[in-house]
């Protein structure tokens, strides 16, 4: 039979062991609830990054703590996601998503558009997309899904033509029809390094992201050729998994987004028109 002063012991050590796993249990709840408070999100630095420095104070009143992880290249934010290392990202439109989704295996989800980056044509050599010569070299990025965002320049400035019943969106260098000069379009070099080829003089004209021209300086507005319009479909959004997308965090992140405090911010900062809010 145990003593009595064994029993004792056994006793505090059992209630120790309660208390202990109390606390924890506590602990583990409040990181929990922390967490619920707390959006990660992954964007390119310009102008995504910078629309999100903005929703930080509105955020904050709504008791939410939004922090902004920078990645400047078009693959590792939806991984980051995907994987569960972050909330949701801020960098793309649908059709790039569709499409990573599809190339990849992955299932994300858009919440809401939030802004447009016009896509331009910059050359150091001619002052506008129809003084491009024959024969004339572009060169724009390696992301298949913008082909048809290339391709509609051309066509809406006169300088080419596709496919009857293929939508601009889809369009690909296979259904140009008609290219009276020529133009050669060179999808060869990733988006990131645009810039720097443009800065190069390569070619002799070059197509960039809105986000990666803003970043290095330069506008669409004043500095391009040729910007494409208001009414483009390639509205950036707001990307998440969709186990997410009906989470209280996520739902506040995009009414912020999408709320006239910053929308008025896009039309404040970028009032050249080279950053617009998502109709």
């Amino acid at each position: 039979m145990m003593n009595l002063k064994k029993i004792f012991s056994v006793g505090l050590v059992g209630l120790a062991a309660l208390g202990l796993a109390a606390c924890g249990g506590g602990a583990k709840n409040k990181d929990a609830a922390s967490d619920d408070k707390k959006i990660l999100v992954v964007a390119s630095p310009a102008p995504h990054a910078e629309i999100l420095e903005a929703a930080k104070p509105i955020l904050k009143k709504e008791g939410y703590d939004l922090e902004v992880k920078i990645v400047n290249d078009y693959v590792t934010p939806n991984k980051l996601v995907f994987d569960g290392d972050a909330d949701a990202n801020f960098f793309q439109h649908t059709p790039y998503l569709n499409k990573f989704n599809k190339e990849n295996n992955e299932n994300l989800v858009s919440v809401g558009n939030v802004h447009i980056e016009p896509m331009a044509l910059y050359s150091k050599k001619y002052k506008s997309i129809k003084d491009l010569p024959n024969d004339a070299v572009v060169y724009a990025s390696t992301n298949p899904a913008e082909v048809g965002r290339f391709i509609d320049l051309f066509v809406k400035n006169g300088l080419m033509k596709i496919k009857d019943g293929v939508d601009p969106v889809d369009a690909q260098l296979k259904d140009i029809v008609e290219n009276p000069k020529n133009i050669q379009i060179k999808t060869e070099i990733a988006p990131e390094l645009l810039v720097q080829t443009y800065n190069n003089d390569e070619g002799d004209a070059v197509i960039i992201n809105s986000n990666f021209a803003i970043d290095a300086k330069l506008s669409p507005v004043k500095d391009s050729i040729a910007l494409e319009d208001s009414e483009s479909p390639y509205a950036n959004l707001i990307a998440v998994r969709p186990a997410d997308k009906d989470s209280e965090k996520i739902k506040a992140l995009i009414k912020v987004l999408q709320g006239d405090e910053i929308q008025k911010f896009i039309k404040d900062k970028y009032k050249d028109g080279s950053v617009i809010p998502a109709k």
